[in-house]
C-alpha cells in the first residue's frame, strides 16, 4: 500500500490519527482492502505520509482494538478476517450521530429538500450498487 492510499490533510480539524482510521475501515468497506492484506509497517506509513510514527502506532492499536485489523508480533499488521464486518458495525453504530446532526442542521435551517437531495446523492454513488428498501 503506498502513500497514495491515504490522503491527510493536515488543515482538517480531525486529528490525523482519525483521518488514517476512517482512510482504512472506508477502503475495508469498499473491499479495497482485503481479508488478510498486509498493512504497511507503522515506520513506513509514517516515512510515507510524513507523518510521527506514534501518530500511526495510535490509529493502528485503534482498528485492532475496534477489530478491524490484527497485529501479529513480527509479522505485521494484517486486515482482520471479519474486518469488513466489524468496520459495517461500526459504520451502522454512527446512525445516532447522523440522525442528531440531521436534527441540528434542520434546527439550523437547512431545508428537507436540501437533506434529502444530499442524501439521495450519497445512494447515487453507492459502491454496493443495492436497491434502496422502497423499491426507488
Amino acid at each position: 500500500m503506498s502513500n497514495n492510499m491515504f490522503v491527510i490533510d493536515v488543515m482538517s480539524r480531525i486529528p490525523v490519527y482519525e483521518q488514517v482510521i476512517n482512510q482504512v475501515e472506508e477502503k475495508v468497506l469498499k473491499k479495497l482492502l482485503l481479508p488478510g492484506a498486509k498493512m504497511p509497517s507503522v515506520r513506513g506509513l509514517s516515512m510515507e505520509l510524513a507523518i510521527n510514527p506514534n501518530t500511526i502506532q495510535k490509529a493502528y492499536t485503534e482498528l485492532e482494538r475496534r477489530g478491524v485489523i490484527i497485529t501479529v508480533p513480527g509479522k505485521g499488521a494484517f486486515i482482520a478476517e471479519d474486518g469488513v464486518e466489524k468496520a459495517r458495525v461500526l459504520a451502522t453504530d454512527k446512525l445516532s450521530d447522523f440522525k442528531e446532526t440531521v436534527a441540528g442542521l434542520l434546527l439550523a435551517g437547512v431545508s428537507r429538500k436540501d437533506l434529502i437531495n444530499i442524501v439521495n446523492d450519497c445512494f447515487k454513488n453507492d459502491i454496493n450498487n443495492e436497491k434502496d428498501e422502497v423499491g426507488e
